[in-house]
């Protein structure tokens, strides 16, 4: 009897421990940052861009959270030539991205989820061509649809590391003018397929 007792308290502590960072009532507390230059062979200056988006999940039941992301993208590209050398383009998005993410249990340190998310940006185009004046030229939109799968690992209840990849996706980008006028229609885009080799890292906060 009191082996069996010990055991059903062992299974007990097993099931909660893998549960306890996605179960019903908690929050998950991440996002994504991301930072690139690159210079061009023969470019006085780098290309940069750099993305935040903090993003917020509460799980609505065991294993299945929803939430958003709020941030902001900026770019800047050089587009410098002898006649102009220091014309660039600068870009500035606000970004929201709702999502929806489901985890399935492999143990107490691992698991696997699918994550349906909507990312939309809004932003604005200028240039330059002495390095300090920019002048609006355009504005876009873009509206996307993204399913992700990907594995978390637990080091501890409140804390994940997660690896994970593109899956599918949709994006459809529409730019317009100052006066609203679309500058060369809509561009829709779909991709499949999930490119394991180059994986997005990441980390959530589990409260």
């Amino acid at each position: 009897m009191k082996k069996l007792l010990l055991s059903l308290i062992a299974v007990s502590a097993l099931a909660f421990t893998t549960q306890a960072q996605t179960e019903k009532g908690k929050f998950m507390l991440g996002g994504d940052v991301e930072f690139n230059s690159t210079k061009e062979n023969g470019a006085s200056k780098s290309d940069t861009k750099f993305n935040i988006v903090p993003s917020v999940g509460y799980f609505i039941s065991d294993n299945f959270a929803i939430g958003t992301g709020v941030g902001f993208g900026f770019a800047k590209d050089q587009t410098a030539t002898t006649a102009t050398p220091n014309a660039a383009i600068k870009t500035q998005e606000f970004v929201v991205a709702p999502f929806a993410r489901y985890y399935k249990g492999i143990n107490e340190s691992f698991k696997f989820f699918g994550q349906l998310s909507v990312p939309m940006a809004f932003g604005n185009n200028k240039v330059t061509t002495d390095g300090d004046n920019y002048t609006k030229v355009s504005k876009y939109n873009n509206v996307g649809v993204a399913l992700s799968p990907g594995f978390a690992f637990f080091p501890s209840k409140k804390f994940g590391i997660e690896f994970s990849v593109q899956g599918i996706s949709y994006n459809n980008d529409s730019v317009k003018d100052n006066n609203g006028t679309k500058i060369g229609g809509s561009d829709k885009s779909f991709n499949i397929g999930a490119n394991f080799f180059a994986p997005k890292i990441g980390v959530q906060f589990y409260l």
